[in-house]
């Protein structure tokens, strides 16, 4: 045999990105929740904290502040940006409750919302009164209908708001076509992207999005505790952020007034560890590639899907012509929490959804929970075999507990 060439620079740094940075005997199937950090997010987080200990948080922020500021260009890189319309935030939802506090909604307006959105942004839109929020037409599979939410649309529809991948479904809603109607209509168009970006290539230009919020502990791969938010420069210019602090705000002619660019949202005091780990972990997908990540993460994730298709007794709930890295699930007679432990106790991590997660969907399948698997870049098909063939015996003990 020929001898084993030694990889390029390039291959090893790809390698060095994929891996997790603490690899265990599990095959975690989680990311949709949580994706694990690569070592150089951990090992950026970890001296940050070392250096905050040193030198005392604002010295050891002055320090990283150029590498801070790379995080934001990394970040507007990633999502076609402009470096200002970029701010790090704590979290998704306080990445949508910001955008959506500043958004001038009055009694009578209308607010579009997705059939399968995120139950959060549902609770926080319940607390508008007087503005209706009303789901936008689907079809038999539950994509949403253009032409029929285009007709159900007048011009009191103020804000679309869209959950891009669902947290209950492999469905990815069809955003780009989403923000073509809101253009037509002269309304605000939020993109709840906390399951998209990091599997999914984006462009808030090809979008149409004025806003746009990702999780980073999901995708990305990055800390628990940090948020991506993308504002447009018109959406900053046509809206007032709810409740800015000193650093959201500057103090001029007497008065205080809105920062002119995206980190009006953000705050004086920050998990700035985080952040930077945030900076690190988009680097990280910038150097692997969208286009590979993308590929790479559908191909497990197809055939996850088409294995526990396969199996007598297991739902796959997953709808639609294009599907997301989110895989969903039924066995019968195993309760959702069951299968999770049953398949915890084997050494496979996936989670539960319920309902409150998207109770407008769920509640339209008449589903109650979900199993939800999710395979990012560092699984392999060895994983999602033994996955399969542990699914396969969870459907014969639900046979022999319903005999």
């Amino acid at each position: 045999m020929p001898p084993t060439e030694s990889p390029t620079p390039a291959a090893t740094r790809s390698a060095m990105w994929i891996a997790p940075a603490a690899p265990s005997s599990r095959a975690y199937l989680n990311s949709a929740s949580a994706g694990l950090p690569a070592a150089p997010v951990l090992d950026a987080v970890l001296a940050y904290l070392r250096r905050e200990a040193e030198l005392g948080a604002l010295d050891a922020a002055a320090e990283a502040a150029p590498r801070l500021e790379a995080a934001y260009d990394n970040a507007a890189r990633l999502l076609g940006a402009r470096p200002d319309e970029i701010a790090f935030v704590e979290s998704g939802n306080r990445g949508l409750q910001a955008l959506l506090a500043s958004v001038p909604l009055v009694p009578g307006d209308r607010v579009l919302v997705a059939r399968a959105e995120w139950g959060g942004s549902l609770a926080m839109l319940a607390s508008l009164d007087g503005v209706s929020v009303e789901p936008m037409p689907t079809d038999s599979r539950g994509v949403l209908d253009l032409e029929a939410t285009r007709a159900m649309a007048d011009g009191r529809v103020r804000l679309i708001l869209l959950t891009w991948c669902p947290a209950t479904n492999g469905l990815v809603n069809p955003a780009a076509e989403i923000g073509a109607l809101a253009a037509e209509l002269g309304a605000i168009f939020i993109l709840d992207a906390c399951q998209a970006v990091g599997q999914l290539p984006v462009d808030v230009g090809v979008l149409g999005c004025h806003g746009l919020v990702a999780s980073g502990r999901k995708w990305l791969r990055g800390p628990r505790g940090t948020a991506l938010l993308y504002a447009s420069r018109s959406f900053l210019t046509r809206t007032r952020p709810a409740m800015p602090d000193q650093f959201g705000a500057n103090w001029s002619a007497g008065r205080w007034q809105a920062r002119a660019d995206a980190r009006r949202f953000e705050t004086g005091e920050a998990f700035m560890a985080g952040r930077l780990g945030l900076g690190v972990a988009i680097e990280g997908a910038l150097a692997i590639g969208m286009d590979r990540l993308q590929a790479r993460i559908a191909t497990l994730a197809g055939h996850l899907r088409e294995g526990l298709a396969a199996l007598p007794g297991v739902t796959v709930y997953d709808t639609g012509p294009a599907l997301s890295g989110i895989v969903t699930f039924g066995v019968a007679g195993v309760s959702a929490a069951a299968a999770r432990d049953r398949l915890a106790a084997q050494g496979i991590s996936v989670s539960v959804r319920e309902a409150r997660y998207a109770p407008f969907d769920m509640a339209a399948r008449g589903l109650a929970e979900v199993v939800r698997a999710a395979p990012h870049v560092f699984n392999d098909e060895a994983e999602i075999d033994a996955t399969i063939a542990a699914v396969a015996a969870l459907r014969d003990m639900g046979r022999s507990a319903v005999g």
